[in-house]
């Protein structure tokens, strides 16, 4: 693309024109291109509350699903920080885990979720206000204005923080979603901010970074270099790239498989760095990368900011959780044939909804697709049916499934719902398993 051509795609998305895309919605969705410098307006409020929470309570759990709880889960890991901890799983060992390191009376819950209504964010949520004996001074909700989460959270005395609407939960890093457990971690949050608008001020100009890797990824998917190799970081940043790159493009049959700590060596692969000098670094990442996979989106000819797949596996979970069935998730089909069967450019994506304590246990799985030569991806449920689920089922025909289950131990009742814990991941693993089913994808079920 010309430089000049190149100038004015990059003024094209800062006028908010939505035929940069699709022209359907997109300019409802690019709030993110002005958060950084919104955010900064709030600093002074962000770093007062923690400071003030900070005296109080020892330890923060955040309750979030996807956009919600990734940016801080590798915010978390690139600082290095013990005093907060992401609760991003149904599954019922890890709340028995929990029970055994958190002193309820010094511990501050995070209710985070965008809508207000994620099913795995709320469960969490009535789960601790329980066993906290209803105490709004340990809780604090971070979710958009007039959402129900915020309703219930205001009648339960808790503080509210307001996200921003024009915003999607991929690319709200450097919103209140992030920033505020940010605040909460220690980080210095205008520090962060400094970065970010560096960066954003650079993705205006020529030369802008976010564009150059932009092109990158989509010319590189046109040339069939759709697996992305993402350097992986102490941090972890794959993590949060994995979701942000997988729910933007997937769909409508195309889109880029995030693949990160995948050696780029490969006929279907590209390589994708992440430029980290020192962790304060992270923020003008994040904006890099959102302004990188909005360009993406242009080259791929899709919205980036819509995630018309997601619902399925929501969908699906409802019903087996309707039916009153339990599924028994026994395993199904043969892993050796399904193995036999996939070479480049399939990709083997391994879903397992387990204890995150044994994830190590995958590590044989791992090895043994990677002797098909193909690029191979591995998330837990249900974290993944936020992240890369769209890709699953919207993206390119070329994934090879594999679902791992094991078993969920003593039920743990969910208050004011029928089913419990475990029942919800078993659900929700046996409506995934469903959905891409129904879309014709190759899936095995194995147990550990």
């Amino acid at each position: 693309m010309a430089v000049a051509s190149q100038q004015k795609l990059v003024e094209r998305v800062w006028a908010r024109d939505a035929t940069v895309w699709t022209g359907s919605d997109e300019d409802k969705w690019l709030g993110w291109l002005d958060e950084p410098k919104r955010m900064q307006e709030r600093v002074r409020e962000l770093r007062a509350f923690a400071d003030e929470v900070r005296t109080r309570f020892e330890t923060f759990v955040l309750l979030g699903m996807g956009g919600s709880s990734l940016a801080p889960e590798v915010l978390k890991r690139t600082f290095g920080i013990k005093g907060l901890n992401v609760l991003d799983t149904t599954h019922p060992a890890m709340i028995r885990h929990a029970e055994q390191f958190l002193d309820l009376n010094k511990t501050m819950f995070v209710v985070s979720s965008k809508s207000g209504t994620t099913l795995e964010t709320r469960s969490h949520f009535d789960h601790y206000w329980e066993q906290a004996g209803g105490n709004g001074e340990q809780f604090i909700a971070i979710t958009d204005p007039g959402s129900e989460l915020e309703q219930v959270a205001r009648s339960r005395g808790m503080r509210v923080f307001a996200g921003e609407p024009t915003i999607g939960g991929r690319y709200s890093a450097l919103s209140a979603f992030g920033l505020v457990p940010a605040a909460l971690m220690g980080i210095d949050v205008e520090r962060l901010l400094e970065q970010s608008v560096r960066m954003a001020e650079s993705c205006r100009g020529e030369g802008s970074p976010g564009l150059v890797l932009g092109l990158q990824l989509g010319e590189g998917w046109r040339e069939g270099h759709d697996k992305v190799c993402i350097a992986e970081t102490e941090g972890r940043f794959g993590l949060w790239a994995e979701q942000l790159i997988a729910e933007s493009t997937g769909k409508q049959g195309k889109g880029l498989v995030p693949a990160p700590g995948e050696p780029p060596e490969g006929a279907d692969r590209q390589p994708a760095e992440v430029q980290l000098a020192d962790p304060y670094g992270i923020g003008a990442e994040f904006f890099r990368w959102e302004f990188a996979v909005a360009i993406a989106g242009s080259v791929l000819g899709i919205n980036p900011f819509d995630q018309p797949d997601v619902q399925a596996a929501k969908d699906k979970t409802k019903e087996v959780l309707a039916s009153g069935e339990d599924p028994e998730l026994e395993a199904a089909g043969s892993l050796d044939e399904l193995l036999e069967q996939a070479e480049p450019p399939d990709y083997v994506a391994i879903q397992a909804f387990i204890d995150p304590v044994r994830e190590h246990e995958l590590q044989p799985l791992i090895d043994r697709a990677h002797d098909t030569g193909c690029v191979v991806t591995h998330g837990l449920g249900p974290r993944y049916l936020h992240s890369t689920g769209q890709l699953h089922k919207g993206g390119p025909p070329t994934g090879v499934f594999v679902q791992v289950v094991d078993d969920t131990g003593e039920e743990i009742p969910i208050p004011g719902q029928e089913f419990g814990f475990g029942r919800l991941i078993r659900a929700q693993a046996e409506g995934d398993y469903r959905s891409l089913q129904e879309r014709g994808r190759k899936i095995v079920r194995v147990r550990i």
